[in-house]
């Protein structure tokens, strides 16, 4: 089981208890008092991954639906999501209560790509979800004082279709051939990566808040270069995105973006893809009113979900 801390996903041994969860709203510790032990999420795995490409330490949290046990012959979609230590017990709770044992969205194993272990979540996210390096002039260190290191996102790829795929297939009982990625901000910047470099390493992408502005449109340039040498993209893909993403210099409301328009720039790379009228490309998107950077991420992934997973009646 993965065993959630306060403030984060901490890797638990495997357990079929799912009672021993803490009762307590805050440790209480002194002599001869026992440290209550942390939450723990039933049916889930940490698996350690040595990454050989990367050279770098992983984990992915799995999480198995609630029939898996139960019909030994059935395979499931699998959703891989970036960002996991925050996504990962998000999606599963989701995919729990929209899902209704697949009554409102399909059941599916759930990945969690985590970060680097040995890294911050910043460093680890800029380096690996990141397409070029032409980093943004705000990026600042890590904790530990190293400088951030930006464009490995390629190599992040193939780390997932080398490494991780083969796992997932030959440890689960996964449909390989549905696969749906989900991330948001620079994760679905890694979406759109993602996309443009094997469209067809998954079948459903669901990308919220992409960071298009990333090294001054970069990924512009990348589906006009992508446009010129290919005559389709195979991919159902989801945009979604808060109404506040946006400046508006005629509101006070502290919500809207103070700079950018990742709004305007999610419509306009939208009609780029859909000016190509690839023929076996699907594309659909939402500007949530009321939601911000921050707000919007589990409600993007609701539809996004609902709209890659119907349930099959």
């Amino acid at each position: 089981m993965l065993a959630i801390a306060l403030l984060g996903c901490v890797p638990a041994s495997l357990s079929s208890d799912s009672s021993k969860a803490g009762d307590s709203a805050a440790s209480v510790t002194g002599p001869g008092i026992a440290q209550p032990p942390a939450y723990t999420i039933p049916d889930t795995e940490v698996v350690e991954l040595r990454s050989a490409l990367l050279q770098r330490d992983y984990q992915l949290f799995v999480a198995l639906p609630e029939s898996y046990r139960t019909q030994p012959d059935r395979r499931y979609p699998v959703v891989f999501v970036t960002d996991a230590n925050y996504a990962f017990p998000l999606i599963r709770a989701i995919g729990a209560r929209v899902g209704a044992h697949g009554k409102g969205v399909q059941e599916f194993i759930l990945v969690g790509l985590s970060y680097a272990k040995g890294d911050t979540p910043a460093f680890s996210r800029r380096r690996d979800y990141t397409p070029t390096t032409g980093a943004p002039k705000d990026a600042e260190p890590d904790a530990s004082g190293h400088p951030p290191v930006h464009g490995e996102a390629e190599r992040y790829r193939r780390f997932i279709a080398q490494e991780v795929f083969p796992l997932v297939a030959s440890s689960y009982r996964s449909d390989m051939q549905r696969k749906i990625f989900a991330g948001h901000s620079y994760g679905a910047l890694l979406g759109t990566h993602i996309l443009f470099a094997e469209p067809t390493m998954f079948q459903h992408y669901i990308l919220g808040s992409p960071s298009l502005w990333f090294d001054h449109d970069v990924m512009f340039a990348r589906e006009q270069q992508y446009a010129a040498a290919h005559s389709d993209l195979p991919a159902d893909v989801y945009f979604g995105i808060g109404g506040y993403e946006q400046a508006n210099a005629a509101s006070d409301d502290p919500r809207f973006s103070a700079e950018g328009d990742m709004v305007g720039d999610m419509h306009r790379f939208e009609r780029a893809l859909a000016s190509r009228r690839y023929p076996h490309l699907r594309i659909a998107s939402d500007v949530i009113d009321g939601e911000d950077h921050l707000t919007v991420a589990p409600i993007i992934i609701t539809r996004g979900l609902l709209r890659a997973l119907p349930p099959q009646r």
